[in-house]
């Protein structure tokens, strides 16, 4: 299975488990990282957080901000590592983790997915309610 970290500024990454397995139950092989430590430190438990989630297939990124702490610390492990790193996780991107997991796609066509979905959850409600009225 793929395995998945997901680190964001604050406790985002802790509340975004705890909400998603509120829905679909627990997610296997996830790990939450919180920035708010330095940088050398953060990078290690980064580190910890993949070993931990790893098991052969490769291990997603899922970070908050593009350009942000998070989003560079995971990108530094890119030349280390078997991993891929989507920026900008959201709720709908974690409740399609277990099928998108389960699929027997390589990881990187995993982590385009996994944007796609993020993406697409992504709209404009209140106007697509009045375009219906």
């Amino acid at each position: 299975m793929i395995g998945v970290v997901i680190a964001t500024h604050g406790n985002l990454a802790q509340e975004m488990i705890r909400t998603a397995e509120a829905v679909v139950g627990k997610l296997a092989q996830v790990a939450p990282v919180s920035v708010v430590a330095t940088a050398p430190d953060v990078r290690h438990v980064i580190e910890e957080a993949i070993r931990s989630v790893d098991t052969g297939e490769g291990v997603l990124l899922l970070t908050d901000l593009l350009g942000g702490s998070p989003t560079n610390l995971c990108l530094s492990f890119l030349t280390e590592r078997q991993v891929e790193v989507v920026t900008g996780v959201n709720l709908p991107m974690l409740l399609k983790l277990g099928v998108l997991r389960g699929s027997g796609k390589p990881i990187v066509q995993v982590a385009h997915d996994l944007a796609e979905a993020g993406q697409k959850a992504i709209g404009h409600a209140s106007d697509l309610v009045r375009r219906n009225m």
